[in-house]
């Protein structure tokens, strides 16, 4: 709650005032000094009131440039809108995309890094020549020696190329 509210409150502004305090709200309609007269935007039977509040985070209070009413018959000929002025700014947040890391298989066409994936293998899968009958314990060495072998990619995107013009 600002300081430029109206001194009067019932029992409904003061639970306006209450749900802002508990979800770390701002009235900003009290936040700006305007004359007593330009504060109210109801009249009716000789009583002046504040029945519409602008509501808003107060870490965004910030963005926030005037809070006013507009005179005029715009809603009802006793009634004033409330208008309120922001500055926003789009920023853009770049997120870091990263690709999931993938074994380098290209490696395997290298002479060196095929011989010490079958060497890999071999120990993996008991030594002898005999076919494993659980595929997925033999896939699953696989990619451990593969890994082991040809290592795996840092998951980053390559950067940009220049282009060659």
């Amino acid at each position: 709650m600002g300081r430029y509210g109206l001194q009067e409150r019932n029992v409904e502004g003061q639970m306006v005032v209450d749900f802002a305090k508990r979800m770390e709200m701002a009235v900003v309609n009290t936040y700006f000094k305007k004359k007593e007269d330009h504060k109210v935007n109801y009249k009716s039977g000789g009583r002046c009131t504040q029945v519409d509040y602008v509501l808003c985070r107060r870490c965004n209070l910030k963005e926030i440039e005037d809070c006013k009413l507009l005179a005029g018959d715009s809603v009802a000929r006793q009634h004033r809108m409330v208008v309120c002025r922001m500055v926003l700014e789009a920023k853009k947040k770049r997120r870091r995309v990263r690709t999931k890391r993938r074994i380098r298989w290209w490696k395997l066409k290298e002479e060196e890094c095929s011989v010490r994936f079958k060497e890999e293998v071999r120990q993996g899968l008991g030594g002898g020549e005999e076919v494993l009958d659980d595929w997925e314990t033999a896939a699953g060495v696989m990619r451990e020696a593969a890994r082991k072998v040809f290592g795996v990619t840092s998951g980053n995107r390559k950067g940009n190329k220049e282009t060659w013009w």
